[in-house]
């Protein structure tokens, strides 16, 4: 579809000719028009008077944005582990093959293009697949594949595909605080007013609450820098980029908790001092746009955002929900905070930190979905309750995203503090070999390590849990974690960009039988060297599940050598046939080996 200029500058108008709308105008843009032009990016540039290399650049950083056709209908396979592990590889083939595609490649008819993307946050309910980067479609079977490829060739519209297809379910195994019953909507703001905001950032303190992103900083220190910070203005941003490989417990928060996670991000706003609050909510979650503004409509009509919040003069705060583009390192808050301002998603340097200078160069405090969800639990029970859950170091309770081998795949609650093997035994584990804790960034416990336990302390997680039984081969997991890296580094610092292609391609060799024992030194060296020479913490855990599964599952690497000493990762005197046939030669000196 051609856009016409009334076109974009209906999308301009709507998003105000903001520069740091840029990632939503072109979002708007696509959906509307199924790719980007390069004279639909001029208009774009023309319209927020920016550079067309700043708009180009934009576009080209999200792996959602194309600057080329891909058809009336994109099918995205999730290709994370797990998804393969159900067959997601053996159905994207097999689709291809009905619809007569070449792998990554557009029909010359401009009918479709199927491929690949990063892990879809549908582990439980796997394989997975996007279509048009806005409609999923779960629990894909042989036969869902030829009716979809069908639906494809008939140019059905995706609003009328089978509703059953996209259905998404919450799958909580065990609840406990956050996934239990929940306050009604504006408790926790009752109870933070009558505290109010110094006896309530007090409270937080009290309850030694850490981030539930991953990182685990202290939320009352956070929230104390920004509140101290010298500013007019002040956001508080929520982080709902749940990108992280085998993580899908904000989404079901998102899904059916969003009540709880806005009052915890008004409490924040009432504490910290911030008029403006926003959610980045990841591009794989844009089917929950509409019910999430739904939800944050009803909270202004009930008084809970907007304006002199529950009748308090002076109290005033909203929400605005940005949709990102497809781009793991996003989940980093500095990178988040670019995105949000219309950039590429580049992790900035620090100091200054966000709280200090954040979005719009204000002091902005960044906190993780099931984060936000905590703050409202405390606000009604007390600082003090909670710190009276799980260990000293590690308060309260940790939601973990579990799948894998498993018979009961979905969201397990436990208090911090809970055996690995508990987790196991609940989700319906067996003959479990390894447990990836974390996701690929995270740690890969044996079952050695089964009587460890969930906490800062010991196993930290940002809530993925993937089980692995003995039938599986941990060098392909390891190896799956590779590609996506190598596929998801920003490519702003040199020893992320080249170290994760160098790992993949080290690993590739080992995949086609021409590993040596050479080659697993040479991983050891790269993930030396990326540790402590990345721009950020991408490239710094790039090599985590390498280094886990090397030290604790070394021969599933062995299998893969084919010699103790160095081999070359391709037939040399192969490579020379075509040299061979245009010469007319093939004589013993036209040889390597005799050459040699």
């Amino acid at each position: 579809m051609n856009p016409t200029d009334t076109d974009i500058e209906l999308v301009l108008a709507r998003h105000g000719r903001a520069p740091h709308q840029l990632v939503q105008i072109l979002r708007e843009l696509q959906a509307q028009l199924g790719w980007l032009s390069r004279d639909t990016l001029g208009a774009v540039a023309k319209g927020l008077k920016l550079s067309l290399a700043h708009v180009e650049g934009v576009a080209g950083f999200y792996r959602f944005f194309h600057s080329q056709p891909v058809g009336l209908y994109r099918v995205l396979f999730s290709d994370n582990i797990t998804d393969r592990m159900l067959g997601s590889e053996e159905m994207l083939r097999h689709l291809r093959h009905v619809l007569k595609l070449e792998p990554d490649k557009m029909r010359a008819d401009g009918r479709v293009s199927v491929a690949t993307t990063s892990c879809t946050g549908m582990c439980d309910q796997g394989p997975a697949a996007l279509v048009n980067h806005h409609q999923l479609v779960t629990r894909l079977t042989p036969q869902r594949i030829e009716h979809m490829a069908s639906l494809i060739e008939g140019q059905v519209p995706l609003n009328q595909w089978p509703a059953e297809w996209s259905r998404v379910d919450d799958q909580i195994r065990l609840a406990n605080v956050k996934l239990g019953v929940q306050p009604a909507p504006g408790q926790g703001i009752a109870a933070a007013l009558a505290r109010g905001p110094q006896a309530m950032l007090d409270d937080i303190k009290r309850s030694k609450l850490r981030g539930r992103g991953g990182a685990g900083y202290a939320t009352g220190t956070k929230w104390q820098l920004c509140r101290n910070a010298q500013a007019d203005t002040r956001y508080v941003v929520c982080n709902a980029d749940e990108g992280e490989p085998g993580t899908f417990k904000d989404r079901v928060l998102l899904s059916s908790y969003a009540d709880t996670l806005f009052e915890g991000m008004t409490i924040a706003a009432l504490v910290v001092g911030a008029r403006q609050g926003l959610v980045y909510l990841r591009g794989e979650y844009r089917y929950l746009l509409e019910p999430l503004e739904a939800t944050l409509a009803r909270r202004r009509q009930q008084g809970l955002l907007g304006s002199a919040i529950q009748g308090r003069a002076g109290f005033d705060f909203d929400i605005d929900i940005h949709v990102g583009a497809g781009a793991y390192v996003c989940g980093e808050e500095s990178a988040l905070i670019e995105s949000l301002e219309g950039k590429r998603g580049t992790p900035r340097i620090r100091p200054p930190f966000p709280v200090e200078r954040g979005y719009m160069d204000q002091p902005t405090t960044v906190n993780n979905v099931e984060t936000f969800c905590a703050v409202t639990h405390i606000a009604v029970h007390s600082g003090a309750w909670w710190a009276g859950i799980g260990t000293a170091q590690s308060t309260g309770t940790k939601i973990h995203s579990v799948s894998g081998d498993c018979e009961r795949p979905g969201l397990y609650e436990y208090p911090f503090g809970t055996r690995i093997g508990r987790i196991l035994e609940d989700c319906g584990a067996r003959d479990t070999q390894a447990v990836q804790v974390g996701g690929p960034s995270g740690v890969c416990l044996s079952a050695l390590e089964f009587g460890r336990r969930i906490g800062f302390e010991d196993v930290p997680t940002a809530g993925a849990f993937m089980v692995f039984d003995r039938s599986r081969d941990m060098f392909d997991v390891a190896h799956n974690f590779a590609h996506f890296f190598a596929h998801e580094s920003c490519g702003f610092c040199t020893p992320c960009r080249v170290g994760t292609e160098l790992v993949l391609r080290r690993m590739d060799k080992l995949k086609r039988g021409y590993g040596s024992s050479e080659d697993v030194q040479v991983l050891y060296e790269l993930d030396k060297l990326m540790h402590g020479a990345t721009h950020c913490g991408l490239g710094a855990a790039a090599c985590n599940p390498l280094r886990d599964t090397i030290a604790k599952f070394r021969p599933a690497y062995e299998q893969h050598l084919k010699s103790l000493h160095f081999v070359p990762g391709f037939d040399m005197d192969a490579e020379l046939s075509q040299a061979r046939l245009a010469t007319g030669r093939d004589d013993s000196g036209a040889h390597l080996e005799t050459l040699a």
